[in-house]
C-alpha cells in the first residue's frame, strides 16, 4: 500500500509540473541554426493541415518583379520630390516558418537570407523604445518629445504638444521636413488635390492616425538623441545576441540621414523601406524577435525588457484600434477575420509578418506572401491542443 501511495504522490506531482511553466520547461533554441524541430502531431498540431499551410503558402507568393527598388517607385513613386535615399536589393521567393512551444513545427524556402523586410522594421524600432523607458533614458511615453530632442524640432506650438506615445502610434501629426522631405510629401492628403498638401489643417497630436514614414523616422531620430549611440548597435547588443541571432542582419539609414551626436558620426537608421534602407533580416531571426515576444520579454534566464512592455505595445490607439505600438492588432478582429482578436503581429509591404499569438503558444513568420488572414485560419486550424 505504501509503494502504491508513494506512486499516486510523484504521478500528481509530474502532473502539477507539467502544468506549470517553467523555464526548465520552455525550449528556447540555441545560437544560428540550433534550432530543434518537432513533427506537428508531437506539438499538437495536425500534420495534413500543416502541410496545407505550407502549400498555401507557396502557391500565394506575391507575383512580379523581386527587384524591391522597382516595387517601391511603382508603389511611391509618384509622391512629390520622391527619390530612394537608402539601399534595397532583389527579394527572394516566399519563405516561412512555424514555431509552437518554441520548436520548428514547418519551415520552407530559404530562412536564412537577410532580405528587406520593409515596415516589419517599425515593431524593432518600437522595442528601442521600450528599453529606453525600462533603463530610465526616457521617464515616461507621456513626456512631450521636446524634454529630449531640443534641436528645433519640436519646438513649433503644434509639435511641442507630440509626445513618445504619439510618434509610437502614428499620431502624432508632426509637421516638418526630415531628411529632405517634408511630412506632408510622403502619402499625401488629399491624394487628388496637391494645390492642398501644404496647406492642409494640422490634427490635434493623439487625435488622427497617419501611416508616415517620416514621422517613424523622426522617432528614429529622437531615439539615437536619447540613446547616444547607434540604433542598430542598441538593438544588436541588447537584442539580436541574447536572442542567439545570425550576424548576417544589417539595419540601414539613408545616404543624408548622417547627424553628429556628441561629436560622433552617426546613421540615423529608417524605421521602413518606402525610401529604401530599414532592416535587412532572415527569417530564422524574425523568428526569434517573434519568439521572444512570446515569451514576454523573457529568454531562457534572461529578461531583455519588462513583461509590461508586451501588454504596452498591444494597447490600442485611440484614434486607430487596429494599431499598437508599431505592433499592428486584431482588435474586433477587423484585420484578420478568421484569427483571434488578441494575436498581434508586424506587417511589411510584399507580404512580410511576424504573427504572435500566446494562446496557442504560437508564432508565425511568412514572407513575400499578402494572404495572411487566409493563410493563419489553416495554420489555426491545424492545431488540435
Amino acid at each position: 500500500m505504501r509503494r502504491h501511495r508513494i506512486t499516486a504522490v510523484w504521478t500528481l506531482a509530474a502532473v502539477f509540473a507539467l502544468s506549470i511553466p517553467s523555464s526548465a520547461q520552455t525550449y528556447f533554441p540555441g545560437r544560428w541554426d540550433d534550432w530543434a524541430s518537432r513533427k506537428p502531431e508531437e506539438a499538437g498540431m495536425d500534420p495534413r493541415l500543416v502541410e496545407r499551410a505550407v502549400a498555401f503558402a507557396i502557391e500565394n507568393q506575391i507575383k512580379g518583379t523581386k527587384d524591391l527598388a522597382a516595387v517601391i517607385w511603382s508603389n511611391w513613386g509618384r509622391e512629390p520630390g520622391f527619390r530612394i535615399l537608402g539601399p534595397t536589393q532583389n527579394r527572394a521567393d516566399t519563405n516561412g516558418m512555424i514555431i509552437r512551444h518554441g520548436y520548428i513545427i514547418a519551415e520552407w524556402g530559404d530562412t536564412r537570407r537577410a532580405d528587406m523586410t520593409f515596415s516589419v522594421t517599425k515593431s524593432f524600432l518600437s522595442t528601442l523604445a521600450g528599453l529606453a523607458l525600462d533603463n530610465g533614458l526616457i521617464r515616461d511615453l507621456g513626456d512631450p518629445v521636446k524634454m529630449y530632442v531640443q534641436d528645433g524640432k519640436f519646438d513649433s506650438a503644434h509639435n511641442a504638444k507630440i509626445t513618445w506615445q504619439h510618434l509610437l502610434q502614428q499620431t502624432s501629426d508632426w509637421e516638418g521636413t526630415l531628411f529632405g522631405t517634408p511630412d506632408w510629401a510622403d502619402r499625401p492628403v488629399p491624394p487628388d488635390k496637391p494645390e492642398l498638401w501644404q496647406r492642409r489643417p494640422l490634427n490635434e497630436p493623439g487625435t488622427h492616425f497617419k501611416y508616415n514614414d517620416v514621422r517613424v523616422n523622426l522617432l528614429a531620430y529622437g531615439l539615437l538623441q536619447v540613446w547616444r549611440r547607434p540604433l542598430p548597435q542598441v538593438l544588436r547588443e541588447a537584442i539580436m545576441d541574447p536572442l542567439g541571432a545570425s550576424p548576417t542582419w544589417r539595419w540601414h539609414g539613408y545616404d543624408n540621414s548622417w547627424v553628429l551626436v556628441d561629436g560622433v558620426k552617426m546613421q540615423s537608421v529608417s524605421g521602413g523601406g518606402h525610401f529604401g534602407g530599414g532592416l535587412f533580416i532572415s527569417t530564422r531571426d524574425q523568428a526569434r524577435f517573434g519568439l521572444l515576444f512570446l515569451r514576454r520579454g523573457k529568454w531562457k534566464e534572461a529578461r531583455l525588457f519588462s513583461e509590461q512592455w508586451v501588454d504596452k505595445i498591444r494597447a490600442p490607439a485611440d484614434a486607430f484600434p487596429g494599431y499598437g505600438y508599431m505592433w499592428w492588432l486584431n482588435t474586433g478582429r477587423r484585420a484578420l477575420k478568421d484569427a483571434p482578436e488578441n494575436v498581434y503581429y508586424a506587417s511589411g509591404t510584399g507580404g512580410n509578418f511576424i504573427v504572435i499569438d500566446e494562446p496557442h503558444d504560437l508564432v508565425v513568420v511568412v514572407r513575400w506572401m499578402p494572404r495572411l488572414n487566409d493563410f493563419l485560419k489553416i495554420v489555426l486550424e491545424a492545431v488540435q491542443k
